[in-house]
C-alpha cells in the first residue's frame, strides 16, 4: 500500500481560529497523517468504522498539529430512515473531541414522528500506535466516553420502558493495521469492548425493564484491495433491556473510497435486525467525510 502525505492546504478564517484555540503551543496546523489513518467516522461521531468506534483519533494531525473531520451518514433500511451529521477534532493525535445529531424517522411505526439525540464524545489514545508500530504484535488502545441525549423521551422510548432520557456508553478499542498483511496487501482490524445501557444506540433510550449496562463486544476487518479503496465488514453487539422487543446485533459489508486524501465515500450494506415492531430490517448505508 503507497501512503504519501501531502502539503499543507489553506484554511478558512473559522478553521484557523478552531485551530489555535485548541492545537498544543507551538504546534502546526495541518493534516500530515497518511490516508485513512484517521479511520472512518461512526454512526454516533468518533472515529472508526460505520458502526463502532476504533482507537484511531479522528482527522489527519499528527502529534504537533490539529486535526479535523466532518461527515454525515444516512442509513435506510425498509421501515426507517436514520440521518447522522456530526464534528470531530483530534489534538496532537492523541485526544478526539466530537459532537454529532442524530435523527430517527420512525416511520410507518409511529407516522410523522421523529427521535433526535445528541452525542458528544471524548477518546484518548493510551497506548501503541497503529502506523508506526509495524514490527510489533501490540495495537494501538484508546479509551473513551459518548454522553448521549435522547430529545424525544417521551414520544416512544418511555412507552416502551426505557428508565432514561440520557446514558453514557463507555469504551476500549485495540487496532491494528498490517502495511505488508496477508496476500501483500495492507489490513486494518479493531476490537472494541463498550459497556452500554443504550437502546437501539439510545434513540430508544436507556435502561429498561431487563436490566441496564451490559458488556459488548464490536469488531472490524477492512482491507486495502487498492491504495484508494477499502473493504470490510463489522460487527456490533447490543444489549437487550426492554421486554417490549427483542434488541439484536448490528453487523455490516461496507466499501470505502478515497478518491483524494481528505474525502471518503463510504457505502454498506446494513443487518440491524429487529427494530421495535419491526424485524429483519436491513438496508443501505451511505456516508460523506470530510478530513483534514
Amino acid at each position: 500500500m503507497r501512503l504519501m502525505p501531502s502539503r499543507s492546504p489553506e484554511w478558512r478564517r473559522a478553521g484557523m481560529l478552531l485551530a489555535c484555540l485548541l492545537s498544543p503551543a507551538g504546534a502546526t496546523h495541518a493534516g500530515d497523517r497518511l490516508l485513512a489513518t484517521g479511520g472512518l467516522m461512526d454512526i454516533e461521531g468518533s472515529g472508526g468504522g460505520g458502526l463502532t468506534p476504533w482507537a484511531l483519533i479522528a482527522g489527519l494531525g499528527t502529534d504537533t498539529q490539529l486535526g479535523a473531520s466532518a461527515y454525515c451518514t444516512r442509513v435506510s433500511p425498509q421501515d426507517f430512515t436514520l440521518e447522522s451529521c456530526g464534528v470531530a477534532a483530534g489534538i496532537a493525535n492523541r485526544v478526539e473531541l466530537s459532537v454529532s445529531r442524530q435523527h430517527f424517522d420512525l416511520g410507518s411505526t409511529v407516522p410523522g414522528n421523529t427521535i433526535s439525540m445528541t452525542t458528544v464524545g471524548a477518546k484518548v489514545r493510551v497506548f501503541g500506535d497503529a502506523l508506526i508500530d509495524q514490527d510489533r504484535w501490540w495495537p494501538q488502545i484508546a479509551v473513551g466516553a459518548q454522553w448521549k441525549h435522547n430529545s424525544d423521551f417521551d414520544i416512544v422510548p418511555a412507552l416502551l420502558g426505557a428508565r432514561h432520557a440520557d446514558g453514557v456508553d463507555y469504551y476500549v478499542a485495540a487496532t491494528k493495521v498490517w502495511l505488508a498483511g496477508p496476500l501483500d496487501l495492507s489490513w486494518i482490524a479493531d476490537l472494541t469492548l463498550r459497556e452500554t445501557e443504550a437502546n437501539q444506540l439510545g434513540l430508544l433510550g436507556f435502561g429498561g425493564d431487563l436490566g441496564g449496562y451490559r458488556l459488548m463486544a464490536e469488531g472490524s476487518l477492512g482491507v486495502f484491495l487498492t491504495d484508494s479503496l477499502v473493504l470490510g465488514g463489522e460487527y456490533r453487539e447490543k444489549p437487550n433491556d426492554l421486554s417490549a422487543f427483542r434488541e439484536q446485533d448490528f453487523k455490516d459489508a461496507f466499501l470505502a473510497w478515497f478518491p483524494v486524501k481528505y474525502v471518503s465515500i463510504t457505502g454498506a450494506w446494513t443487518f440491524l435486525g429487529n427494530i421495535a415492531d419491526k424485524p429483519s430490517q436491513q438496508g443501505v448505508y451511505i456516508s460523506l467525510q470530510l478530513s483534514y
